[in-house]
């Protein structure tokens, strides 16, 4: 299918993808494929305003009513799933497997969030004083600010998006300038459900589409009480100290360099599998990418002779393509910062296998690369680093402690696995003393959470927390009451006050 094909299929019409000041380029083969139309930065006030507006109204909503507009959301996602996904690959570069995940993801968690409109529950705690009665309650905050990056750039959002419509916020979203297309795509589907919902305030979800003026309007006001944004550490050091310096609720999802811990009594074969998958899916730009093999030492030859026997038959090229399964990087500077990152491991001692451009057999325009492995010496400082790219770093440990040590030893906490058929080693890794990241799997490799886990990381990931579990506190405001029903008037403590 032609990128116009793929355009018109997802509903973007002509009219809305030309003309305007902001050049999208496809990573498939680098080709200009829109020129959007920007939100003018002067407009954030009024559209900020109109998300205030909407919320005075959405928050005396239900909940179970709240949850209907997420139930036709999920409806309409799963209508155009594979308009959507087709769109994810053309604007992010993903195959076509994982352009149809993402939007699962979406429809996933739209299921959830239905469900959760009707348990949004507090707590009755026991009461001091005879006669009171004392609870917890949750209440919708406010106009929620999305700032999504161009890797996942629709799951995120959603999220982040049904989760807060359920709490009863409304949201405003602000897209990567990378990939606005399939936020385009996907806000239709929203307003689809609107329109069918009937009763919505309007404002209740608004797009804008720009550069990082629009984003900055979100986190300097102070009529968005929360802001949910994600993307690089550096972006997040920004953003959170100006959300809490108003005072306001930064949700963060920042860098991760994830490592998997390879045991003596490993399953060899299930390992090399989640290896590959968790260091190139993606073309290693998610979050969650493998990053740091540590292997013991018995068995980290023969490991590393496995992965790059594995590593030689991936196939690379475009991502529409069946069979493939390395697509593109998102442009020609992220082959640049990959490149030069492999050569400042070649400087620290280390051995790259692949880490070359592809220009054979690949569209012409994107940045093929083939992915790297590269046996280290150490974990050295460019080690310590996140590169959005697949570079997978191999070190070797002989204790246990050793590992653990080695994986924490890095400023990012996201995501980390062990692979072992041993039932302490296992415990160990997911004890207090054992990773420090705020996912921890066994047997599994570090990518591919899913929607029913709360999702988010520790230390420069950001501590925020999305997605499944009880990450919907994180939209509400909690209120403790207390009630009292006798004719008395004690106080806590004992404390007397008698007039």
């Amino acid at each position: 299918m032609t990128h116009d094909a793929t355009l018109a299929a997802a509903g973007l019409t002509k009219a809305e993808l030309t003309g305007g000041t902001l050049a999208v380029y496809s990573p498939i083969d680098g080709a200009e494929v829109a020129q959007l139309h920007e939100t003018p930065a002067d407009e954030m006030a009024v559209i900020i305003a109109r998300a205030q507006s909407a919320f005075r109204q959405w928050r005396n909503v239900p909940a179970p009513r709240r949850g209907e507009l997420v139930r036709l959301l999920g409806e309409e996602l799963r209508n155009a799933k594979a308009e959507l996904g087709a769109l994810v690959t053309l604007d992010a570069g993903k195959i076509t497997s994982e352009g149809l995940g993402e939007v699962q993801e979406m429809i996933d968690i739209c299921d959830f969030a239905v469900g959760l409109s009707r348990q949004l529950y507090g707590l009755t705690i026991a009461s001091e004083r005879p006669g009171h009665r004392m609870a917890e309650t949750w209440h919708p905050m406010g106009p929620v600010g999305i700032i999504s990056a161009f890797n996942f750039p629709v799951a995120v959002w959603s999220w982040n998006a049904a989760l807060a419509l359920v709490c009863g916020n409304p949201i405003i979203w602000k897209p990567s300038e990378k990939s606005p297309l399939t936020a385009m795509a996907a806000h239709k589907c929203l307003e689809r459900a609107l329109e069918r919902f009937g009763d919505a305030p309007e404002g209740l979800s608004q797009l804008v589409i720009g550069g990082p003026e629009l984003g900055a309007a979100l986190v300097d006001s102070r009529d968005v009480p929360i802001v949910s944004a994600t993307g690089s550490t550096r972006m997040g050091s920004l953003v959170g100290p100006k959300v809490m310096a108003r005072f306001g609720r930064p949700i963060l999802e920042l860098g991760g360099n994830n490592a998997m811990i390879v045991a003596p009594s490993a399953d060899l074969d299930m390992a090399v599998r989640a290896i590959v998958f968790s260091a190139v899916g993606t073309a290693g730009q998610r979050c969650t990418s493998l990053r740091r093999l540590i292997v013991h030492n018995s068995i980290r030859e023969g490991l590393v002779e496995k992965l790059k026997a594995a590593y030689a038959t991936l196939p690379v090229g475009d991502p529409r393509t069946d069979g493939t399964l390395v697509g593109p990087l998102v442009d020609n500077g992220a082959r640049a910062r990959m490149l030069e990152q492999l050569d400042r491991a070649r400087a620290d001692g280390g051995t790259v296998h692949g880490g070359a451009s592809v220009s054979d057999g690949v569209p012409q325009g994107g940045a093929y690369v083939t992915p790297a492995l590269v046996d280290m010496p150490a974990q050295t400082d460019c080690v310590r680093e996140e590169t959005f790219a697949p570079i997978l770093y191999v070190m070797g440990y002989d204790t246990l402690e050793e590992a653990i040590e080695m994986q924490n030893d890095v400023p990012q906490g996201l995501s980390s696995c062990i692979f072992t058929l041993n039932l302490r080693e296992a415990e160990t890794f997911l004890s207090a003393s054992g990773s420090d990241c705020g996912i921890a799997n066994v047997n599994i490799g570090p990518s591919g959470a899913e929607i029913g886990g709360a999702f988010g990381g520790e230390k420069e990931t950001g501590g925020g927390r999305e997605s499944g579990s009880d990450a919907w506190k994180g939209y509400m405001r909690r209120q403790t009451c207390t009630v009292n029903y006798s004719a008395e008037l004690p106080l806590a403590q004992g404390v007397r006050f008698d007039i």
